[in-house]
């Protein structure tokens, strides 16, 4: 761990991490190995709550459906709240790590799927661990009340919503900020952010289109809903190019295209699902209305006996970081990491429902991002011009280095926290 001196009690707080570095690396294997759904992080919470424990928090556990809760009262002063997510993606690990997942589990549609820690939640876990219990053993370096929240389903974007609709904000203390960070592809060691949007808006829809089946050699008959299908995935690639504006963003993105079940049947409807991804509520609405005035014009070219029927499958909110408490946090965190490992990002595409905790509780937030590639294999690959040839978060490959992923993570989130309940000079 590297030496600094900070106005707020960092070091004497994290003079402890190097001891608690070995129990972490075989949390975060052992939590790695054992991924859970979302919305049923069972295990995985049992730990979080256990942990929180053995560190001497308050625990509340059950928090819409699989969400923990952790309150450390350490004498007067304002309540900062610190998010970790927990769940994994239905994602065959393709990492080959001796800690590899291997698990299968039954998804929310009876399908027998692979699962995987492919988006850092893990690492997510295990940082608000080390930071909950190294808080906890240098009270005397901080005033105030911790609350140490592990989210459920934040892939599904219905966790964050959960725990508030299940009485988060009445039944546990108001912060005046609320912090979280993620490990994303980018030299680790090195942290980054920015005030205003950080991560994208996202809508997922499900589109289905009714046609007319038939047998394959008489395509006359049929109103070939394979054909309004591609037609429609082709114009929707049109709405980035000719409808936004240069200097504005969106994201429109064709994950899933079904139908029929045998090449010479002509089926009767098909199915595309897609993600929207905005940094801009006009923006916003213009992309899903233009989505729905081709959706429905295609159909009707076809001569649909029909229209389509569009479903929201879920949305994530635009995640906007307040100004002054973004500034107070790359203030402190530069005044503990060196200058060179605090990088300035613009928003990311990636999507999040942090930011549901603070909008519900009207109080500020921050969002920031750890870098969790090796650093080297990242500087050659940036020479190279190869940086989209690494692995991103939801790739099977995707792996954070453990090391210094795992010191970085718990040193923000001690300085972050410190940056509003420091009392001590270090």
């Amino acid at each position: 761990m590297p030496e600094h001196t900070t106005p707020n009690g960092a070091s004497s707080v994290l003079a402890g991490m190097g001891k608690l570095l070995p129990d972490l690396e075989a949390l975060y294997k052992d939590i790695h190995s054992h991924p859970e759904l979302s919305m049923r992080e069972t295990r995985t919470a049992g730990i979080a709550a256990d942990r929180l424990k053995q560190a001497g928090y308050d625990v509340t556990t059950g928090v819409g459906r699989t969400g923990v809760v952790g309150l450390l009262r350490n004498g007067d002063g304002p309540t900062v709240m610190l998010r970790a997510d927990m769940d994994a993606l239905p994602i065959a690990e393709n990492t080959g790590l001796p800690y590899a997942s291997k698990v299968t589990a039954v998804d929310a549609d009876g399908k027998t799927v692979p699962v995987g820690h492919m988006c850092g939640h893990d690492m997510h876990v295990t940082w608000l661990v080390g930071a909950a219990t190294l808080l906890s053993q240098a009270r005397n370096a901080w005033k105030g009340t911790l609350m140490a929240v592990f989210q459920p389903g934040e892939e599904t974007a219905q966790g964050a919503q959960a725990m508030i609709d299940d009485g988060l904000l009445t039944r546990f203390p108001m912060p005046v900020v609320v912090l979280g960070q993620h490990v994303m592809v980018g030299p680790a060691g090195f942290v980054a952010g920015s005030a205003g949007p950080i991560t994208s808006a996202a809508d997922s829809l499900q589109i289905r289109l009714f046609g007319r089946g038939a047998h394959g050699s008489m395509p006359q008959a049929s109103i070939d809903p394979v054909v309004m299908a591609a037609s429609v995935v082709l114009r929707l690639q049109t709405i980035v190019s000719r409808e936004v504006a240069a200097t504005e963003a969106a994201v429109v993105t064709i994950g899933v295209l079904q139908a029929g079940t045998k090449e010479n049947v002509i089926p009767d409807d098909a199915t595309i699902k897609l993600n929207v991804r905005t940094f801009d509520a006009g923006v916003r609405k213009r992309v899903l209305k233009a989505i729905e005035r081709i959706v429905n014009a295609e159909a009707e070219a076809s001569g649909a006996p029909r229209k389509p029927e569009i479903t929201p499958l879920d949305r994530y909110p635009l995640n906007v970081n307040d100004e002054t408490a973004s500034n107070r946090i790359a203030e402190a965190f530069r005044g503990y990491f060196s200058p060179e490992r605090v990088k300035h990002t613009g928003p990311a595409p990636a999507s999040e429902d942090f930011g549901c905790f603070g909008t519900a509780w009207q109080v500020p937030s921050v969002f920031w991002f750890v870098g969790g590639t090796d650093p080297a294999t990242y500087t050659k690959a940036k020479a190279e011009g190869r940086l989209n040839d690494l692995p991103v978060n939801h790739s099977p490959q995707f792996a954070p280095v453990l090391h210094p992923t795992l010191e970085t993570g718990i040193e923000a989130l001690v300085v972050g926290v410190l940056a509003w309940l420091g009392t001590k000079a270090s």
